[in-house]
């Protein structure tokens, strides 16, 4: 039952077929047979790697089923040096229908976004390219839903040749699903069943608005709560129907991860609660697991595989039935495969190339002054000034977060906003890094502590001076704050080895820090004790770039939901209403420098 979902697509859209002779690695395996056998079997040549010499003999088996997977693709269409492109992937798929008469391609969500093409596109490019590439069935990501949720739906249920499946994604308001909770494929009488589970941190990791009606209730839910049974009992539940439809075998398509800060949401926890699932395919973590063995709530072992993200491999999974009507001796292998150099990108890419790059140069808002990085005379200041172009960025990371202060590292500010028309790729290279907003708690005294490191090389100006002074990439724009700098006081802040702040020594020369009351309008003292919800890129919040170590632990309010080049156009259109006024004319003067 090759190729399930299709539908007619655009002329523009169809994609030719990469070079022959792409060059495939198997870089890890692992097998086990099925449900209703205990052993475990350790990997050999049986597995894709024969299913490859077959293929390469020109033999084809019509007893193995063909599972190809992705996760957390993030709109990587173009083949790299050591990932593949989507061109490849539909190669592959097309390698594997040599191989086998039965093949189903997977995505484990966080597809459409990631880069200019989801963008500029709101991720309707790279739908067009994930159906020529043959995707059959899709879960969501959760930045799936960055574009908002009636354009969500529209990729999913219009535009996409995949089923999408979701057992724990809800409509409130019914408290049915949105989506099918699983479709069951008939493989010439195998009967294969995949449950589309979301992480419920989907509400926190997009944009909360998305779920919400005008009132700002919440209409769409993900089964979350602090102990997840809400999660395991959706799943189960969705299982067990799969079951009594005739489902042989179960396979979860999932986006819940396996790091530590997503319990009780990670693919461990809902295999450890949970009994039915035969392989978990997961992604959200961007873990490469080549396939783990999880015991499930019965103690029977479920196979996990990730492929870890932006297509550096696909995976492989094989159900190889041996020929015979019995489930007995069947067994199931997963790969990982990873491409090789040398992969071009043909004539689909160039034509989508060409229709973002049209894109870039159309007219998002219009500015009736300039906004720049640069003093008069052209020096470099974003880096050791407030700039009214800084003031906007800040601006942009606060207003559309609805966050109490957002703040832009001046070194990733990259490019000026001229006066007049304002194209997307205007706005895109301002920030040409592709981070991510996110929302953290913090307290007053960890601001505090930011701001002194931040400001730590600032100087006075000099009378002779023939460019900035003082510079630092982690000289920080402002918005929701006013503050003063005093030059006479040296720093006192202290590092650790690694460069990451550790204490501040002495005195600060960081003064009269105030906060902006949202309520009031009115700017008040900033309070050491108090939590704020501060706005910054995953570069400062995640990483602690710049040796900005101190909020890398905090809680995530909203965690990396939009690109901080979206986030300038969102509050250009919508909270500016597509016109950037004499607001911006000069610097606001929220930074003072004694």
């Amino acid at each position: 039952m090759r190729n399930f979902f299709h539908k007619k697509i655009p002329l523009w859209i169809l994609l030719v077929s990469l070079l022959a002779g792409m060059s495939l690695a198997v870089i890890g395996t692992r097998q086990f047979t099925s449900k209703e056998s205990s052993s475990i079997e350790e990997g050999g040549l049986m597995r894709s790697d024969t299913a490859l010499q077959e293929a390469q003999a020109g033999e084809r088996s019509t007893d193995k089923i063909m599972i190809l997977y992705t996760n957390d693709v993030h709109c990587s269409i173009e083949a790299g040096e050591k990932s593949f492109g989507l061109s490849d992937l539909k190669d592959l798929k097309n390698w594997a229908e040599k191989v086998s008469e039965y093949v189903t391609l997977v995505d484990c969500g966080d597809a459409v976004q990631g880069n200019a093409v989801g963008t500029l596109s709101e991720g309707e490019y790279m739908v067009a390219l994930m159906n020529e590439a043959g995707y059959d069935i899709c879960t969501f990501g959760n930045h799936e839903f960055d574009y908002g949720m009636e354009q969500s739906l529209r990729m999913a249920k219009e535009l996409s040749d995949a089923q999408y499946v979701s057992c724990n994604f809800l409509d409130l308001v019914s408290g049915n699903t949105v989506m099918p909770p699983y479709v069951v494929v008939d493989y010439d009488g195998i009967e294969v069943a995949y449950v589309g589970i979301c992480t419920p941190e989907t509400i926190t990791a997009s944009a909360p608005g998305s779920f919400m009606d005008e009132n700002g209730d919440f209409v769409y839910g993900f089964c979350q709560g602090e102990d997840g049974d809400k999660l395991y009992d959706a799943v189960q539940s969705a299982v067990n129907d799969a079951r009594a439809q005739g489902a042989d075998y179960v396979i979860g398509v999932a986006h819940l991860g396996i790091s530590e800060k997503a319990a009780p949401y990670r693919s461990t926890d809902v295999i450890a609660h949970t009994a039915g699932i035969d392989v978990m395919l997961d992604g959200h973590s961007h873990s490469v697991i080549h396939g783990d063995m999880v015991k499930n709530k019965e103690g029977v072992e479920v196979l996990l595989s990730s492929t870890g993200s932006r297509l550096a491999n696909v995976g492989c999974l094989v159900i190889d039935t041996k020929g015979t009507e019995s489930l007995l001796d069947d067994t199931i292998t997963t790969s990982l495969i990873s491409a090789e150099s040398g992969h071009e990108i043909e004539t689909l890419m160039e034509e989508i190339k060409a229709e973002y790059e049209e894109m870039l140069a159309k007219v998002a808002a219009q500015a009736k002054v300039g906004l720049s990085t640069l003093s008069e005379n052209g020096n470099r200041m974003v880096r050791c000034r407030e700039t009214n172009l800084g003031d906007f960025c800040a601006d942009a990371y606060r207003i559309v977060s609805d966050a109490d202060i957002g703040v832009v590292n001046g070194g990733g500010i990259r490019a000026d906003i001229p006066v007049g028309d304002v194209t997307y790729g205007a706005f895109l290279n301002v920030f040409p890094f592709g981070n991510m907003v996110c929302v953290v708690e913090s307290s007053g005294q960890e601001i505090l502590d930011m701001l002194e490191m931040a400001y730590a090389n600032v100087e006075a100006e000099h009378e002779n001076a023939d460019g900035p002074v003082g510079e630092s990439a982690g000289f920080m724009q402002i918005s929701g704050m006013k503050l003063v700098i005093n030059t006479s006081i040296p720093s006192t802040v202290c590092l650790d080895g690694n460069g990451m702040f550790a204490s501040v020594s002495g005195e600060r020369r960081v003064k009269d820090v105030q906060v902006l009351n949202a309520q009031t309008g009115q700017y008040e003292d900033i309070d050491p004790d108090k939590i704020y919800t501060l706005a910054a890129n995953n570069y400062l919040l995640h990483s602690g770039g710049d040796g900005f170590g101190m909020f890398m632990d905090n809680e995530f309010i909203m965690d990396e939901f939009v690109l901080d080049n979206q986030a300038l156009i969102d509050y250009a259109q919508k909270e500016l209403g597509g016109f950037i006024g004499m607001e911006y004319q000069t610097a606001q003067g929220r930074i003072q420098i004694e």
